[in-house]
């Protein structure tokens, strides 16, 4: 089972920035496309952002578009997501998984393996 690990989260300001790792443990994720998700309690999940496994190719979730950015460093074996112009309504647990349908499709983030834990990402004055 492919196993990631989120980091980088924390609390800031609205308009602020927060960039986010995900690390895998165990293997060498430069073989998969790789999204993050996020969620906030009691709500359906949202898809916010992928990239393909070689980088060439990346999607984002409307919401996020414009402010958000993904990239991958397969060496490091880690994604980020860096996240610019926060807004409250940013406010989630912000997930990692392999994704399973290439993130160019429509549906990419419907077909995805295991998230890690999780990492918290608060925006709030």
């Amino acid at each position: 089972q492919l196993q990631f690990v989120e980091s980088g989260g924390g609390l800031v300001q609205p308009g602020g920035s927060l960039r986010l790792s995900c690390a895998a443990s165990g293997f060498s994720l430069a073989y998969y496309a790789i999204g993050w998700f996020r969620q906030v309690p009691g709500k359906e999940y949202e898809g916010v952002s992928c990239i393909s496994s070689s980088g060439g190719s990346t999607n984002f979730a409307d919401s996020v578009k414009g402010r958000f950015t993904i990239s991958r460093d397969n060496a490091k074996n880690t994604v980020y997501l860096q996240m610019n112009s926060l807004k409250p309504e940013d406010t989630a647990v912000y997930y990692c998984a392999a994704v399973l349908t290439p993130c160019f499709r429509r549906g990419w983030d419907a077909d995805f393996g295991s998230w890690g834990q999780g990492t918290q990402v608060t925006v709030s004055s």
